[in-house]
This record gives structure tokens, C-alpha cells and sequence, in this order.
């Protein structure tokens, strides 16, 4: 079974394009002043007017507000909504509730405490997870730090709530991250920002190319082991 490849930070419609002809199923608008993936709502609109319905399409929020989210939502045809902050549990089922798209709610871990404590949190109350590395302590944002955890962790994991992988993922190592964690309960897929690009806020073609191709590799080889 195929898993959902997102290419998160996409800052230009010719990367959403490239995203798109390369096979990737969700792309990421992040609407975050501190990164430098960042982008305005106008410039989002655009962007995700050129691949409306060709891909699911991701806006990446961090403790927003709701008259943010209602602005940009309101300019931005959004099909889900990320939360990478520090949002509560109620919160994140409200922002869902209140604007009728999926939310998916994104969680650093370092251990398996962490991953039981995202799911008992949050299992309930968002559409999907997104697991991540915990940003290092000089970071300036949640995520896209490209910084790896140990996959060893999410062998617990119940997967209620189906989840993505994120942190660190390059074309070189998702084949073997898929590999670890494919037969996981809850997989859906993997998340990627920083490892196809060639600087902050530019994607690679080939990169991205490169990793969906490896997802793709990935996800036929486990079918051809478990037929």
C-alpha cells in the first residue's frame, strides 16, 4: 500500500508544481513568521491555486489565533490544517470543529514516553499526527530543524489516530526510516521540509524527485516481502 508523501514549505508555485509532477499527495504552506519557509497569504493563494485539486494542500500554523486562522483560511483553499505548537488538546478539536477541515496536530519526540503522551493528548481530538524531532534548545521554530530522533521509539505506538513520520528525512534515509516503521499500526506516511531543498525555503526538483521515488521504493518493496 502507497504511503502519503507531503513536501512541506513550498514558498513558489513552480515548487508546488514540481512537488505535484513528482508524485508527492500533500504539500505544506507554512504561515509562520519565524521560518523562512514563511509565506503571505496572497502568495499562498497563488501557489495553491495552481495545484487545487491535484494534491491535498497543508497550511502550517503555530498558537494562531482564530481570526488568523480565519483570514488566511478564508483567502487559502486549505484542505487541512497543521498545528505545529503548543496548542492543547481542546484546542486543536475546536480549530477542527470550528472550520470543518482535518487537523493534523505535530508533536516533537525523544522517547517512547513522548510518543504515549502525544497519543493519550491528542488521539482523540485530531484527524492525524505528525511525529517529529523535538527542535534542538537553540531553534527558532517547532520543526524543519532537519534533525532526526530515533524511529526505535514509535515501536509502541497504538495508531489509533493515523500519523506521519517528519524529522530529518533526506531522499538517502527514508527508504530505511519507511523500512522501520512500516508495519507500525497508524503509518500513513512522511513528511518532509528541509531535506529536498538546496537552502531554507527552496526546494530541489531532483530532491524531491529523489524522495518521493525512495517512498514509492519503499512501500512496493515491503508489499513484494509481504506477499
Amino acid at each position: 500500500m502507497s504511503k502519503l508523501v507531503k513536501i512541506c514549505g513550498l514558498t513558489s508555485t513552480a515548487m508546488a508544481r514540481e512537488a505535484v509532477d513528482a508524485g508527492a499527495d500533500m504539500i505544506g504552506l507554512v504561515f509562520f513568521e519565524k521560518s523562512p519557509r514563511c509565506v503571505e497569504p496572497a502568495q499562498a493563494a497563488e501557489i495553491a491555486d495552481a495545484v487545487r485539486g491535484e494534491v491535498s494542500i497543508v497550511g502550517l500554523f503555530v498558537n494562531p489565533d482564530m481570526t488568523r486562522l480565519a483570514d488566511t483560511i478564508a483567502e487559502v483553499p486549505l484542505t487541512h490544517i497543521q498545528l505545529h505548537g503548543t496548542e492543547k488538546p481542546e484546542r486543536v478539536e475546536l480549530i477542527g470543529q470550528s472550520f470543518g477541515l482535518p487537523v493534523i496536530k505535530a508533536i516533537g519526540v525523544a522517547s517512547r514516553e513522548d510518543v504515549a503522551a502525544a497519543e493519550d493528548a491528542f488521539a482523540a481530538h485530531a484527524d492525524m499526527l505528525l511525529f517529529d524531532a523535538k527542535p534542538p534548545p537553540y531553534a527558532s521554530r517547532p520543526g524543519g530543524n532537519g534533525v532526526r530522533f530515533d524511529v526505535d521509539i514509535l515501536a509502541g505506538v497504538k495508531g489509533e489516530t493515523p500519523w506521519l513520520l517528519s524529522g530529518g528525512l533526506t531522499p538517502e534515509n527514508v527508504y530505511d526510516a519507511i523500512d522501520a516503521v512500516q508495519a507500525l499500526a497508524g503509518f500513513e506516511g512522511v513528511d518532509v521540509s528541509s531535506g529536498v531543498e538546496s537552502e531554507p525555503g527552496v526546494k530541489e526538483a531532483k530532491l524531491v524527485s529523489d524522495f518521493v521515488g525512495a517512498v514509492r521504493a519503499a512501500a512496493s518493496d515491503y508489499m513484494d516481502k509481504d506477499a
